[in-house]
């Protein structure tokens, strides 16, 4: 991975081989990101999405391998107990043309992805909702 910051933004490049959720988290880390927008394209040839089921409370993931261009990935750098914390979606289409996508649990990078990760001021703490099942967004902290 390397990366720049413009501003309030940070250009990335994450290379072949790394992974998505992992470099983001670092560089989060690295750079004290507690609040951001992150957007990007990229290719991936191993990669797992999912639906959460909200009767069940459960995920459930899908792993896809092969080549597939990011056609969107999307999400929100925050926080919970003060750690960042990362939600993510990306959509992924095949040679064919089909798209898939979800909640984004882990993809690799076969050749390269470029992701903007906007930094906003301030904190938005995270904690778990027993009624939805997710770690939702606190206003109150």
């Amino acid at each position: 991975m390397d990366y720049r910051r413009f501003a309030d933004t940070f250009v990335v490049r994450i290379d072949k081989g790394e992974e998505i959720v992992e470099q983001i988290c670092a560089l989060a880390e690295k750079e004290g990101v507690k609040l951001a927008s992150v957007e990007g394209l990229g290719a991936t040839d191993d990669f797992t999405v999912g639906l959460f089921d909200v009767e069940e409370k459960k995920f459930h993931p899908n792993r896809f391998q092969g080549p597939h261009e990011i056609v969107s990935l999307t999400g929100s750098v925050s926080t919970m107990d003060g750690a960042v914390y990362q939600h993510l979606h990306m959509s992924a289409a095949d040679a064919g043309g089909a798209v898939v996508g979800g909640h984004l649990s882990r993809a690799v990078i076969s050749a390269t992805c470029e992701i903007f990760i906007r930094v906003l001021p301030g904190t938005v703490e995270r904690a778990f909702d027993e009624k939805v099942g997710l770690n939702l967004f606190r206003f109150d902290a």
